[in-house]
């Protein structure tokens, strides 16, 4: 019988680890390869494409749910399923919007993730018992439009931009991690402070965080590091 192939990404590697190990047990499933961060994680995708990629949503460089939407992009035939701590509506939602496959909550892996993986590797959704319910209880209710006007106004790599600010990236940093130059980057900065009308680093990070582009843990992973040329304060 052909294996399931999974690759895993979490920014923690005791979770990897756990994961890798209940997954490695299941005689159908096979880990073909781990990130730590959203950035190499849909770079991988697209260069195994495997089955499914197990997200977790708080990933640094880029977040869970707009890695997600460069796999659904780049690598569509691999299905998407999320892991994470966060069960909330919005980030639900988010994800879905994404195209995500499924949403599992931590808490609950042990006991739901393999049938997870073997459902949406079928091509079905799963999504974790509390959350399902919540769903059909409350989702012919919400309005599709309910992101953020302003968050809607930006492109995915303009949101993978302004996650990098708010972990504390300068330009020069930003432009070799997405591999563009230099003054894109900052045509890109430029757009995203007049969309926003933010001209404050302090400011885009605070607004990061409130609209989950960013986890507030991950905005303190790294220093921030500015050029001169970019100043002490304003983006």
């Amino acid at each position: 019988m052909k294996k399931i192939t999974v690759f895993i990404s979490d920014d923690h590697a005791i979770l990897r680890d756990g994961l890798r190990v209940l997954l490695q047990a299941a005689g159908d499933i096979e880990v073909v390869g781990e990130a730590e961060n959203g950035h190499r994680v849909a770079g991988e995708a697209k260069r195994l494409q495997p089955n499914v990629v197990l997200m977790d949503i708080a990933m640094p460089l880029l977040n869970g749910v707009e890695a997600t939407r460069r796999i659904a992009r780049e690598a569509p035939a691999t299905r998407v399923l999320i892991l994470s701590s966060y069960s909330d509506d919005g980030h639900v939602q988010s994800a879905i919007e994404a195209g995500a496959a499924g949403y599992v909550m931590k808490e609950s892996a042990s006991r739901d993730l393999l049938q997870a993986i073997r459902e949406v590797a079928k091509g079905n959704a799963f999504f974790s018992p509390p959350i399902a319910g919540r769903m059909l209880r409350e989702w012919h209710n919400r309005d599709p439009l309910s992101r953020p006007t302003t968050l809607r106004a930006l492109t995915s790599r303009q949101i993978e931009v302004v996650q990098l600010i708010a972990e504390g990236y300068s330009s020069k940093q930003i432009a070799g991690l997405l591999v563009l130059s230099i003054k894109t980057v900052e045509k890109h900065r430029q757009s995203i402070m007049d969309k926003l009308n933010i001209h404050e680093i302090a400011t885009l990070t605070r607004y990061a965080i409130a609209s989950g582009v960013v986890d507030s843990n991950l905005v303190h992973h790294r220093p921030v590091v500015r050029s001169e040329a970019e100043g002490s304060s304003r983006i």
